[in-house]
């Protein structure tokens, strides 16, 4: 069975419940009224079967029903990738959902679905061991685990130790694996007696951390060599540091596996008996040698059902990770909360659905009142970047703000807001004076997932023609000839201020590509903004420029030009991703990597020799942050296309139309406001 297909076998259409809490679980509902089936409150007729919570307390009750009825039990828990908290801690729905009519997967006495599909050898496709293979591979290198509430910052103890992984006093999974709290106990005693010379770790679950359930080991366990690690450390880091894995049944077992490890296991966990760990209680029946790939195939893609809950739909594990990817991320920046500084009123809102989702921002005008504040109550500071003072030294942790690079349908100067932003805590993307953020992921090496997407994710711009604004518009009739697109830009704006060479303006940039080129037919496209009549800049171009291209589609010209000369303008970099040589005359984020012709002064430190895939992967997938306005929530870029490329987008409130239509009105005094 293909990955995403929704398919729940063996599973009647229609499945009945006795519990209540049932009732609230609206996820539940939706990902079984997508895959093909209803959950209803009462008592099952004969084609119909019982959905239980896995082994839960009020499992009983479903399953004494179900027998008296002669129907099929079907039990259900969550995914091994499942949000950023655990569901106790906030009440987070997870991404994924386990759909067992014939067991359970840490029932180790009797068989379940994943047992079932780690026997069949359709296990062997090469195109899902492939898959597996590929979004294994993702999955270590962006160290998501099942519960993503810790801090990949913190650092593991020193590499060589025994790590031991506790677990929640009452877990199912311990006691349905044949343990109790003594094999906890013989687990340690093992641990010591065979590594005498380690040191050893036992690493706290994340509830018990929080103070949700006790774990099997306190502060009495510790002591000479062994530690108990408390710390919020990413269970990717403690595996990748680790000598030798102990476990009962954790899902850290399954992840020790995918790290190279072969984990001594004392319970009968589904990852158990498949050659892949050293087995204190052997499952006989599981006699098959499986590889790791497999492991992960029959675990990840083939068992679990995975949503997308901004799409809402089901999907694939790929996109499940660049989800909680997108959510993790807005949870880790956000944590601590925010001061925010120099934001204009009509941004507020959004900014404050982007950043604000675990604490609210606080807004302050100041730079430097906001500072303070970010000091005293122990938040960062948000600053706008173009507000940021000369000079300005913040001593709160400070991240920048801009508009990402796939902003919109509509102009920000017509007070639409942005499904992305940019966040940098080193400088800013148009600032080439100082290092940023930018310029160090676009130095960074791909591993092969991140380029497999970067390039998936570059054909989908060029199919779409999606751009930063997507406005309306079409590429006119244009003559024969070396065609040359120049873009206007706005020219008091900060990228012509910090990174134009000798030609600063628009006048400047159009003399110069005609010197340079006076034979080609230069094309002259004015900025957006300026079109708008909302920021100042018009000019006459005779003698310059052989076609004005108003209010025309930058992506429909980019299809018929030859190439593109520009001062800074992002079409300049959207001229690349499409395969057009691109001149520059100042010296844009993009410049000076090897992928553009360079004529103005560009910075020394940008030795680093990307191809266009690592400059994609960087701008639009690793630097921004998107929102999705349609779901309310944090998003991948791909969600974020498919919103520019359709019509979901709510459209600006009227107050913001109306302030639009006003600014327009009062374009030649935007400096007061802006």
């Amino acid at each position: 069975m293909p990955q995403g297909s929704g398919a729940l076998s063996g599973v009647p259409r229609r499945l009945y419940h006795q519990n209540l809490s049932f009732l609230r679980n609206h996820r539940l509902h939706r990902v079984l009224k997508l895959a093909g089936h209803d959950l209803h409150f009462g008592l099952p007729g004969r084609e119909d079967g019982v959905l239980v919570w896995g082994a839960s307390p009020t499992a009983w009750r479903g399953e004494r029903i179900a027998k008296q009825r002669k129907v099929q039990l079907v039990r259900v828990e969550d995914a091994f990738l499942r949000s950023v908290h655990p569901g106790r801690a906030l009440g987070e729905a997870p991404l994924g959902l386990l759909f067992d009519p014939v067991g359970l997967h840490f029932i180790g006495d009797r068989p379940s679905r994943i047992e079932e599909i780690l026997l069949d050898a359709s296990l062997y496709d090469s195109n899902i061991l492939d898959e597996a293979r590929r979004l294994s591979d993702c999955l270590l290198g962006v160290g998501l685990s099942k519960y993503n509430n810790f801090d990949p910052s913190l650092p593991a103890p020193t590499p060589g130790y025994v790590l031991v992984i506790d677990q929640t006093v009452g877990d199912a999974s311990i006691h349905f694996s044949g343990a109790t709290m003594a094999t906890f106990r013989e687990m340690l005693a093992a641990a010591k007696r065979n590594h005498p010379e380690r040191r050893i770790v036992i690493r706290t679950h994340p509830e018990s951390r929080a103070g949700l359930r006790p774990g099997h080991y306190g502060s009495g366990d510790a002591g000479g060599r062994v530690s108990l690690l408390t710390a919020p450390v990413s269970p990717h880091l403690l595996l990748a540091g680790a000598a030798e894995v102990y476990t009962v049944s954790s899902q850290m077992g399954f992840e020790a596996i995918l790290h190279g490890h072969r984990p001594h296991v004392f319970g009968r966990p589904f990852y158990a008996g498949w050659g892949l760990s050293q087995d204190e209680h052997p499952l006989p029946r599981r006699m098959r040698t499986l590889t790791k790939e497999e492991l992960f195939a029959g675990a990840m893609l083939l068992a679990p059902l995975w949503y997308d809950p901004c799409r809402d739909r089901l999907c694939g594990l790929d996109q499940v990770i660049h989800q909680l990817q997108a959510e993790v991320r807005a949870w880790r920046d956000d944590g601590r909360g925010h001061v925010a500084a120099g934001m204009r009123l009509w941004k507020r809102g959004r900014l404050q659905e982007v950043f604000g989702g675990t604490k609210p921002l606080r807004f302050r005008d100041a730079p430097k009142a906001a500072d303070r504040l970010a000091r005293r109550t122990g938040r960062s500071l948000l600053l706008w970047a173009g507000k940021e003072p000369e000079g300005f030294a913040p001593q709160a942790p400070c991240l920048r703000v801009e508009d990402g690079f796939l902003r919109s349908r509509g102009l920000g100067a017509e007070l639409v807001p942005p499904l992305s932003l940019v966040t940098d805590d080193l400088g800013i993307y148009y600032d080439p004076t100082r290092p940023s953020r930018l310029e160090s992921l676009i130095a960074s090496p791909l591993t092969r997932h991140q380029r497999h997407r970067a390039e998936a994710l570059i054909d989908r711009l060029r199919a779409e023609r999606l751009t930063k604004y997507n406005l309306p518009g079409a590429a006119p009739a244009l003559p024969q000839g070396h065609r040359i697109l120049v873009p206007g830009q706005v020219e008091d704006d900060a990228s012509i201020r910090l990174g134009a060479g000798a030609a600063r303006t628009n006048r400047g940039l159009l003399q110069a590509v005609r010197t340079a080129n006076p034979d080609a037919l230069i094309l002259y496209k004015p900025h957006p903004d300026v079109e708008a009549g909302l920021r100042p800049g018009a000019m006459d171009t005779t003698g310059l420029a052989d076609m004005i291209l108003s209010r025309s589609d930058a992506a429909a010209l980019l299809t018929e030009v030859q190439e593109v000369w520009t001062m800074t303008s992002l079409l300049g970099f959207e001229a690349l991703v499409r395969g057009v040589p691109v001149t520059c005359l100042g010296a844009p984020f993009y410049a000076g990597w090897g992928l553009t012709r360079d004529l103005g002064p560009v910075p020394d430190r940008r030795a680093a020799r990307p191809d266009l895939v690592q400059l994609v992967h960087a701008a639009l997938i690793a630097y921004p942050r998107y929102w999705d306005p349609v779901s309310g929530r944090p998003c991948p870029v791909e969600v974020a296309l498919e919103r520019l490329a359709g019509d979901e987008i709510p459209p600006p409130g009227g107050l913001n139309r109306l302030l639009s239509k006003l600014q327009g009105r009062l374009a030649s005094y935007a400096h007061l406001w802006r």
